[in-house]
């Protein structure tokens, strides 16, 4: 597990809103996807695998927090984890693409600084 990972406990998850869950997730997101437009030298970790993988351990997280499993929201972020999974592990059998991610994520950082704000 990464290292930031594990100062990021479950609690601390938990206190932040749907929002602001989803806009540091998208951070990751961004971060996999920028890494994947450039090529790692040879023997060096595919960066853009790190950050899918910090994502995708952020994502669990907030899969788990309680106040996330209301209404529609459990089922979203589950196929949000199966499509996100299948774009960068799989065959991207759902087409999903680099702008669509970018749209999907920075949505919601746009809603946490608002939120934020007030």
């Amino acid at each position: 597990m990464d290292y930031r990972l594990k100062m990021v406990t479950a609690d601390r998850w938990r206190k932040l809103s749907l929002f602001a869950q989803l806009g540091n997730i998208g951070g990751e997101v961004s971060r996999a996807l920028k890494a994947r437009a450039e090529q790692p030298p040879a023997g060096q970790p595919v960066a853009d695998r790190l950050a899918a993988d910090r994502a995708l351990a952020l994502l669990d997280l907030t899969i788990a927090d309680p106040k996330n499993q209301r209404g529609g929201r459990g089922k979203e972020l589950w196929r949000v984890r199966e499509v996100l999974a299948d774009f960068f592990y799989g065959d991207n059998e759902y087409k999903s693409t680099e702008y669509s991610w970018r749209k999907y994520f920075d949505a919601f950082a746009y809603a946490a600084n608002l939120q934020h704000s007030l």
